[in-house]
């Protein structure tokens, strides 16, 4: 019989430093840590494995805010997207009777060990996946007060999502919408991806329906970016929905979805940006965040203007309060010239 999931993980953890060894080769230890650089097997320190005691085979990166487990991490290094190759990698791993890093003279140890990198096999999902007009992901967002975020070449959707619960280790599929990441000259180094409930009820009904890969530090989800030319005005936040909602009553503004809190700190500026507007979350790490790009900014010479909700985001404000409150809210806080020249009228 097989062995499931949950099984494969836990005779990984079994191995720890074997497969970190293997799979991470430009890493090293550090106590009861593997250490290295990101899944992408670079070297740094911003990921680390636990090697032994309770949490032994589990892992984070502290810069991408990706973690799971081994079978995660199998995943992640080798560039799979379907489970039944990540299975099959760690049953090969499994059989080997003595793991040796695999290293070679002029070998490129940022390229993960069999496969492709973290950014690839974002950039590879977000080409399998379809665009967002008339399919499950466009109504998700419709329904969210979201009303043309099909125009967006930023965001797609894909009919049958990998999916693992990294709990219990069940695997299953969701339709998803997927929303590319990209750096200042429009590379795709990531992707968000929304698990969707398929009768069309909102969100997969699963603990954490939304996960990221690739490279995530420094870049965003774009909307109403130009593609050439300084961008001289701009506003960045956290969610994808809460800068999909500025964007509807805004569309001529570019904004950007830094994906959490502390991506929003480590934004990279675009070329030519002067005034930074910044959509705040009420919660306590969405204003720690806010904090630290305000900084940033200033230190950058970019004027930083905060936008606050009247609610929890300004997604609950277009949805709960409507587009024509939501329009006098920000006409308060934005620049005159700004709302003259960029809230719909």
């Amino acid at each position: 019989m097989r062995a499931s999931a949950s099984e494969l993980a836990d005779r990984l953890a079994q191995n720890a430093e074997a497969v970190c060894r293997h799979y991470l080769s430009a890493g090293r230890r550090a106590g009861n840590y593997w250490i290295a650089g990101d899944v992408g097997n670079s070297k740094g320190r911003s990921l680390y494995v636990h090697l032994s005691g309770p949490r032994r085979g589990r892992w984070a990166d502290e810069a991408t805010a990706q973690f799971g487990d081994l079978l995660d991490l199998v995943r992640e290094t080798c560039g799979l997207v379907d489970f039944r190759d990540v299975a099959d990698e760690a049953r090969r791993f499994l059989s080997l009777p003595n793991p040796e890093p695999l290293r070679s003279a002029g070998s490129d140890s940022s390229r993960p060990v069999g496969g492709l990198c973290a950014s690839e096999r974002a950039r590879r999902l977000f080409a399998m996946s379809r665009p967002l007009q008339g399919t499950l992901a466009e109504g998700y967002l419709r329904h969210r007060g979201i009303v043309r975020a099909a125009l967006h070449g930023s965001l797609r959707f894909h009919p049958s999502c990998y999916y693992r619960d990294l709990t219990t280790g069940a695997t299953s599929a969701f339709p998803a919408l997927i929303a590319a990441v990209t750096d200042a000259a429009g590379m795709i180094t990531g992707v968000h991806r929304t698990s969707l409930d398929p009768g069309g009820s909102g969100k997969a009904p699963v603990d954490n329906p939304r996960r990221s890969l690739g490279g995530l530090l420094g870049n965003a989800v774009r909307f109403s970016f130009p593609t050439t030319g300084p961008v001289p005005i701009m506003a960045a936040g956290e969610g994808t929905e809460t800068m999909l909602s500025l964007n509807t009553v805004m569309p001529a503004m570019p904004v950007v979805a830094a994906l959490s809190a502390n991506h929003l700190a480590a934004f990279r500026f675009p070329a030519g940006c002067a005034r930074l507007y910044i959509a705040a979350d009420a919660d306590a790490a969405g204003r720690h965040g806010v904090d630290r790009l305000s900084r940033r900014a200033q230190a950058a010479g970019l004027l930083p203007l905060v936008l606050s909700p009247e609610l929890g985001d300004f997604n609950e404000d277009l949805r709960w309060l409507g587009p024509d409150r939501l329009m006098a809210r920000l006409r308060e806080q934005l620049i005159p010239e700004d709302a003259m020249a960029l809230l719909l009228t």
